[in-house]
């Protein structure tokens, strides 16, 4: 299995100048008192696509040989990088194919749709999102594009840390959400650069779906059961990329409740004025929870996405005493 490298991440960044959005970083002077540290939010939300995923779909695509693009592409994804690839291949030219599976939020197929990708339903496992990407590569000369376990992708996930660093300055903590584990990889790869070590590195969880922790603690990937946490984006199991780079520098991974990341997901609208989706809004839980220790410090929080299913908020009846 081959590995992504800290040149890889330096590349990445060479090749999307000017293909993906420098993010804002903001800033809660409230949070920051309560917290007694300074806490700088990295908006990956208003990425193109709506989340991170734009980076490492679109490094991985560039790196495609003619043949490969004429073939086409194809992935499993619950949403957010199957619209950042069915974006980035529409942008070079490149038929896309994404296995998405059923219980995925309307809003995100409907983007992908909108994209120019052919939509292939599948059943809600992740065992059935593979088979069914599994399938389809050997009926066609399709190249899958992994949402996590590719290391281009990895690579360009990292290069949102390159740009927190340089906006925020040095960092003594960095929280992400965990997944499948390419937001971390890549960041951590990102770390070995900038501060030459992988310490500020935090992963957070739901507790729900907290395969990563379980993994790293008994030094084997374990399996998802795709719980039905909020955080939807985050029901899948660790990656071997992910396992082989957390495992070795021991990066530490905490959960937040179900209700806790609601609490956090309001927050982040509330106080940020920046909509998230659930699953970006785990970093933040931990913060609000005191999961991770950060008095005194600088922390990088990424937030890793803004895609939310709107859909039936406008049609709310009014309770009792509540104004229309």
């Amino acid at each position: 299995m081959q590995l992504p490298t800290v040149e890889d991440v330096l590349r990445a960044a060479e090749r999307l100048r000017g293909r993906v959005h420098q993010t804002p970083v903001v800033r809660s002077r409230t949070l920051d008192r309560q917290l007694q540290a300074e806490v700088f939010f990295k908006c990956e939300s208003f990425q193109r696509t709506g989340s991170f995923k734009f980076r490492g779909a679109t490094n991985a695509l560039l790196q495609l040989s003619p043949e490969q693009r004429r073939a086409g592409v194809l992935t499993h994804s619950s949403g957010n990088h199957a619209q950042a690839l069915a974006l980035a291949a529409r942008e070079i030219g490149i038929p896309c194919t994404i296995v998405m599976p059923r219980s995925a939020p309307a809003a995100k197929r409907q983007a992908v749709q909108s994209y120019g990708a052919r939509v292939i339903p599948c059943d809600d496992t992740l065992a059935a999102r593979e088979a069914a990407a599994d399938q389809l590569a050997a009926q066609t000369a399709a190249t899958l594009i992994h949402p996590y376990d590719h290391p281009q992708v990895v690579a360009g996930q990292g290069t949102a840390m390159l740009e927190l660093w340089a906006q925020a300055g040095p960092l003594d903590r960095v929280l992400v959400p965990v997944g499948g584990g390419g937001l971390a990889s890549g960041t951590l790869l990102a770390l070995q650069h900038l501060c030459g070590k992988t310490e500020p590195l935090w992963g957070v969880e739901p507790a729900l779906a907290d395969d990563a922790r379980r993994s790293l603690q008994q030094g084997k990937r374990l399996p998802s059961s795709y719980p039905p946490t909020i955080a939807d984006g985050l029901r899948t199991a660790l990656g071997r990329v992910a396992f082989s780079l957390l495992a070795r520098h021991r990066v530490p991974i905490v959960t937040v409740g179900e209700q806790a990341i609601a609490e956090a997901t309001c927050w982040v609208w509330s106080r940020l004025k920046v909509v998230v989706e659930p699953s970006a809004a785990v970093p933040v839980a931990a913060l609000l929870e005191g999961k991770v220790p950060v008095q005194g410090q600088r922390v990088g929080v990424i937030l890793s996405g803004g895609n939310v299913d709107c859909a039936g908020w406008w049609t709310r009846r009014p309770t009792s005493g509540e104004t229309p």
